[in-house]
């Protein structure tokens, strides 16, 4: 049986049990869950190993790619941005990024960019995926392409380009990339240990992903935006492992943390604007999350998402309340709050299942949350 560490209250022992099966069955290698009550922390365990073999143990403090769940990071600062009037949803991105305006670009709000609707899915001419790491070209060239698609209505998952479009944005207003101005800005404040950007003093603490089976796009034409956004750069679940990605700032996919981080940071979103003290935006920018953007079958993702700024809302392939939301990351992590119970829940693992929105593990965790909140 395995030994799953740290700590819940009585109303949340179930999270506790829930991942204990998930480590003895297999289902989890290594794993973390915190769940935030009403500004309390009611859960946070972590259990089973670091690596593949299983010879190392997963620790209070161990750190794991979370892929995209590193994009609701990214839409926190974007909030702050706006709630202090430097940024505007409804501007043209050229406003403060005047290069964008090429190829007929001119017209894509900043909302666009949240929605994943700008038609930036992918990149026409990034062939290596280690040019992610050279910031200036992976932004060059989105600023400089053509649209994949017109209708703005119409959502199409940005895996990875969308932390380059709205980093962009933020490091033209701000004069500083995200990753330093979410360190600054979020992570120090709430002494929060997620980084989007990992320094080589934080290596030892990393749990490597396992990777799942690799994807077979071969069912895909190869005109579709699908197609054309999952190999352009074509990615693959052993990325993590190289230093390279590691240290480089890809805002939508390369952040490093645990649950607890996760949970301390995204419960300004459950808490509208506020966390541990600290005010990040207020109740009238909170509300904004909820103003659906996109809604419908999304050609990346193949499923059916209600896009508000940024985050993802309740839906048929997604249920939650009238004023949750979420998002997750590749393999299975995933992040979800929900402003009327005040709750906040958060699961990161390192064994990643197929797919870009995992399984049903983070899921299982976030029902059996709510179901103790509301008792």
């Amino acid at each position: 049986m395995s030994q799953v560490e740290g700590y819940t209250t009585e109303k949340f022992a179930e999270l506790s049990q829930l991942l204990e099966r998930n480590l003895d069955n297999g289902d989890d290698v290594g794993a973390s869950v915190c769940v935030i009550h009403r500004g309390e922390v009611v859960c946070d365990i972590w259990g089973g190993h670091a690596d593949a073999q299983k010879t190392l143990p997963w620790r209070n403090d161990t750190l794991v790619n979370v892929w995209s769940t590193t994009k609701t990071m990214t839409f926190l600062v974007t909030l702050m941005l706006s709630d202090r009037g430097e940024l505007d949803f409804d501007a043209p991105v050229a406003r403060y990024w005047p290069e964008f305006a090429a190829n007929d670009k001119g017209s894509i709000l900043v909302r666009h960019l949240m929605s994943h609707s700008s038609g930036l899915s992918g990149w026409d001419c990034l062939e290596e995926t280690e040019g992610l790491a050279d910031w200036n070209l992976s932004t060059s060239l989105l600023a400089a392409q053509h649209p994949w698609w017109d209708d703005r209505g119409t959502s199409g998952y940005h895996a990875v380009s969308q932390g380059y479009l709205l980093g962009e944005v933020v490091r033209r207003i701000t004069g500083t990339s995200i990753g330093t101005f979410f360190k600054s800005e979020v992570a120090d404040v709430l002494d929060a240990d997620f980084h989007i950007g990992l320094n080589e003093s934080d290596e030892p603490r990393v749990s490597l992903v396992i990777p799942p089976p690799p994807e077979d796009l071969g069912s895909l034409d190869q005109n579709s935006i699908a197609y054309r956004t999952y190999t352009s750069p074509p990615l693959d679940a052993t990325a993590p492992h190289h230093r390279w990605w590691r240290e480089a700032e890809i805002p939508a996919a390369n952040g490093h943390g645990n649950a607890r981080s996760v949970a301390t940071i995204q419960q300004i979103i459950a808490n509208n604007g506020h966390a541990n003290g600290y005010r990040f935006f207020s109740e009238k920018t909170g509300a904004m999350i909820f103003q659906v953007q996109t809604s419908g079958l999304d050609q990346v993702l193949g499923i059916d998402v209600n896009f508000g700024l940024g985050y993802g809302l309740s839906s048929a392939t997604t249920p939650l309340g009238p004023r949750g939301c979420y998002w997750g990351g590749y393999g299975g992590s995933v992040i979800i709050m929900d402003q009327d119970l005040e709750l906040t829940v958060a699961y990161m693992m390192n064994k990643m299942q197929s797919g870009l929105v995992g399984d049903m593990r983070g899921p299982q965790f976030a029902l059996s949350a709510a179901v103790a909140a509301m008792s």
